[in-house]
């Protein structure tokens, strides 16, 4: 890069991509009460929080899926189709009810917007849901870009997915940054050569310690710093 672009690419906004679930907005209760429904329609149970709530992180038909599987449920796929657009109107119907950001991520955004950088979302949730779900919070206005699963031709891992946040939202993946919870997100980061920071509230298997992210955060009282650190190279 020449020291011309160098400067370019310095005054343009950095664009901070977030996940959504489990980062943004802690949405596993109505998530996990919606599966509950869809389970029970199998002829199953519901399964324990402590197990759903890991399942969250791919989208709702991964979701349904993984529900599925873990009752012992088989079903043929026009009737998994049926389950799954029957979670979705439900879904869709209490996305909201319980579903809420986690603590200081409003001022979290409010610092970040101040220092001058662009939000987006960049989320394997169908971006209907995104947007519903972030209406419903009072929050979609402050994403210049909200991409779902279904907003590209891919969707993360696949480094196209955050590139093509990143470039909707008017930036350079050259000063962007990741936000998110999950395994996913940082790989999503990595193949597009972005650094990501991990927070530790959302839905992983793998402890957040372990995800490899360039940065974990335990509150978002610290992203802001990070960020910049980030961004700086650091």
């Amino acid at each position: 890069m020449t020291s011309t672009s160098a400067s370019t690419l310095s005054s343009r906004p950095a664009v901070i991509a977030f996940d959504l679930d489990g980062t943004l907005v802690d949405t596993a209760p109505d998530l996990l009460d919606t599966l509950d429904i869809i389970l029970e329609v199998a002829g199953a149970p519901p399964l324990p929080r402590e197990e759903t709530r890991r399942m969250i992180g791919a989208g709702a038909k991964a979701l349904v899926r993984r529900g599925l599987d873990a009752a012992g449920i088989s079903v043929e796929p026009d009737a998994f189709e049926g389950l799954y657009a029957r979670f979705l109107e439900h879904y869709a119907d209490h996305i909201a009810d319980s579903s809420r950001p986690f603590p200081g991520l409003i001022a979290a955004l409010d610092e970040l917007e101040a220092r001058g950088h662009v939000l987006a979302v960049c989320t394997n949730k169908l971006e209907h849901l995104s947007r519903l779900l972030l209406d419903r919070l009072d929050l979609s206005s402050r994403f210049k870009v909200i991409a779902g699963a279904d907003t590209f031709p891919v969707y993360k891992p696949d480094a196209g997915h955050l590139i093509g946040t990143v470039e909707r939202a008017g930036g350079d993946v050259r000063r962007a940054v990741m936000v998110g919870d999950s395994m996913t997100d940082v790989l999503t980061a990595k193949n597009a050569r972005v650094p990501v920071i991990v927070v530790p509230f959302g839905y992983t298997e793998t402890p957040a310690e372990e995800l490899g992210g360039d940065a974990l955060i335990r509150h978002y009282d610290m992203l802001a710093e990070t960020v910049d650190r980030l961004l700086a190279g650091g």
